[in-house]
């Protein structure tokens, strides 16, 4: 005996193909949709506007005053009487053909290298001797870590002047009472490399810490199981670490090291506390020159001139550095 069935209706869409029609175009958007898909998109750039306002307010708009001050002559006499005198590229001219300044700008350049060495070698290897020690001396080392990274540059700066003083210094009591008497009243500041010497035990004693404390952050987000295939196939500790932790690591010690020569370069604080940049000018970076050319000297264009052409350099060796990183990811890829 048959079984009636109920007829179900196929819908507009399948009624439509069975009578040789098209199948209906797409659904149109309900009104306001588009409006709302548009603000969603825009919503990243909305985010972004407080941030680069700030920026150009706090950051373009003095780089660009500094800027017009480059190509002025200005100084005590034209502060006083207001005046206004431009003078073209004279400051800029001046400046690149005076030996002082390129003298400065190696100087610059291998200090920053130097100390940036020096920074990255010594916190990669207190980064990891953090992910090695146990809880409660990771926890103690980690806050002498941090509380060396939270002191200003001028109470670290005091605290080595007086370590490094001439008659009362800690570090010279030390070394005579080890048996190097002729430091016992050595002057640190007295000469060029002793001056950088102490500058560079300060930046890089300040700038260990971010350097250990990101690295450890980043050696816990390798996988334990790499390690156990790596021990599984005889990898001893060197091994290890090249096969396994260096890969993992690689793309935060080259943003790091990027970060450390933009820091190291502009440091002015520690060089110019120090000592002025002395002694007879033979530690200044760039920085510390065009504040002395430009402040201390009153000619506040060439100061300007100088501070904007130390800002070229560093784009130059960023740039660089940048074009170099981005080669070796295309020769890994």
């Amino acid at each position: 005996m048959p079984v009636a069935t109920e007829r179900q209706d196929p819908g507009p869409a399948v009624a439509g193909v069975r009578r040789g029609g098209a199948p209906p175009g797409p659904r149109r958007p309900a009104p306001g949709a588009t409006g709302r898909t548009r603000l969603t998109g825009a919503a990243p750039y909305l985010l972004l506007l407080p941030a680069l306002a700030a920026t150009a307010l706090l950051l373009g708009w003095p780089l660009v005053k500094d800027g017009l001050l480059s190509f002025q002559n200005l100084n005590m006499r034209q502060l006083i009487q207001h005046l206004t005198e431009w003078n073209g590229v004279d400051n800029y001219r001046e400046t690149l053909t005076s030996e002082d300044f390129w003298r400065v700008t190696l100087r610059s350049v291998i200090f920053t290298a130097v100390n940036v060495v020096l920074i990255m070698l010594l916190g990669t290897l207190v980064g990891l001797l953090l992910a090695r020690l146990g809880s409660k001396m990771r926890l103690l080392l980690s806050v002498g870590l941090v509380l060396t990274w939270a002191m200003p540059p001028i109470a670290a700066t005091t605290v080595f002047q007086w370590l490094f003083a001439a008659r009362f210094g800690v570090v010279n009591w030390v070394l005579d009472a080890l048996g190097w008497h002729s430091m016992a009243d050595y002057n640190w500041t007295g000469g060029q490399f002793s001056t950088f010497f102490v500058i560079t035990i300060l930046i890089v004693w300040q700038s260990i810490p971010f350097v250990a404390i990101n690295l450890y952050a980043a050696t816990t987000t390798i996988p334990g199981e790499l390690y156990e295939a790596a021990a599984l196939d005889g990898a001893g500790g060197w091994k290890s670490f090249t096969s396994v932790t260096f890969p993992f690591l690689k793309p935060f010690l080259l943003a790091t090291t990027f970060l450390e020569v933009i820091w190291v370069f502009k440091s002015f604080t520690q060089v110019f506390a120090i000592n002025e940049g002395g002694p007879d000018r033979l530690t200044e970076t760039l920085p510390v020159y065009a504040f002395v050319e430009g402040v201390g000297n009153q000619h506040y264009g060439m100061g300007a001139a100088i501070s904007l052409l130390t800002i070229v350099v560093l784009l130059a060796l960023t740039s660089y550095y940048l074009r170099t990183v981005l080669r070796q990811e295309e020769d890994e890829l």
